[in-house]
C-alpha cells in the first residue's frame, strides 16, 4: 500500500515523517473500521478446503491437452 506514496517536495510547509506516519494510522484505522463494519449471513468457510477447491478449478482450467505436430514441433 505505502509503496505508492511518495514524500511531497516543493511544498510549504513541507512534508513531514509525522505528518506522513500520521496518513497511515488514519488510512489504517479507517479500513479496520470498515471491515469490522462489514456482515456475512452465509457460513464460515474452511481454508483448507476452498484451498483444494482452488487448485481443482487451476488444474481444470489450465491442463494441457495434446494438440497436433506440426512441422516438426509438440505443443502439448
Amino acid at each position: 500500500m505505502c509503496r505508492n506514496i511518495r514524500t511531497l517536495h516543493n511544498f510549504a510547509p513541507p512534508a513531514t515523517e509525522d505528518a506522513f506516519n500520521r496518513a497511515i494510522d488514519q488510512v489504517t484505522l479507517a479500513a479496520r473500521e470498515l471491515l469490522k463494519s462489514l456482515v456475512s449471513n452465509a457460513p464460515p468457510r474452511d481454508r483448507d478446503i476452498e484451498a483444494i477447491k482452488a487448485r481443482a478449478r487451476s488444474a481444470k482450467r489450465f491442463a494441457t491437452v495434446p494438440g497436433p505436430v506440426v512441422a516438426g514441433h509438440s505443443h502439448g
